[in-house]
């Protein structure tokens, strides 16, 4: 009766073996390579050409916003750094402080990625253009021991603002404000 017992769980625990941590996750969606969409702590250089009073430093806030001198509150989150320019510009025109305004818009810093679990040492860290999962977990001190090395998981905020979490290879892209989560293997 024990061995007819055992002989009926072993596939079961073989079948529970193969469905690790994350493993029923959705696979991460390839993201085709495009301009890349600013969002709230990003921070941001603006110089207006010819006026170096209305040039300089500033972060998207939670609203979404940056807030310029004597232009006002421009909405920067989901939008590029070449949209941006053009919107500057053309609420200096509406308020009649240049003709013909010449603005550029670069990022200075991007938002924080976070690293989770069985990294060595989990936390925030800034992130780089081309990061991959794996680079990220690099930063982070590395795989533990008890890490699964194969895959981790990436939560990112989706076009309606929820967030989303993925299965994602060691290669994938990291995006600025995503979260990557190292699962922890069975023994």
């Amino acid at each position: 009766m024990i061995a007819r017992r055992l002989l009926w769980t072993l596939p079961v625990l073989a079948v529970a073996a193969c469905g690790g941590p994350g493993s029923s996750l959705p696979p991460l969606p390839d993201t085709a390579t495009s301009a890349y969409r600013l969002g709230p702590e990003d921070q941001l250089r603006v110089t207006v050409f010819n006026d170096p009073r209305l040039t300089g430093d500033f972060r998207v806030s939670d609203a979404g916003t940056i807030a310029l001198p004597l232009v006002g509150s421009v909405q920067a989150a989901g939008r590029t750094t070449t949209e941006v320019e053009r919107a500057i510009e053309h609420e200096m025109r509406q308020k009649g402080l240049f003709r013909d305004p010449s603005v550029s818009v670069q990022v200075l810093t991007y938002r924080p990625i976070f690293v989770l679990g069985m990294a060595e040492k989990p936390g925030q860290f800034p992130y780089q253009p081309g990061m991959t999962a794996l680079t990220a977990v690099a930063i982070a001190g590395g795989f533990n021991y008890r890490a699964i090395r194969d895959y981790v998981s990436i939560t990112r905020v989706g076009p309606d603002g929820r967030p989303v979490e993925y299965r994602a290879p060691r290669e994938a892209l990291v995006q600025p404000g995503d979260v990557v989560t190292v699962f922890e293997r069975r023994f």
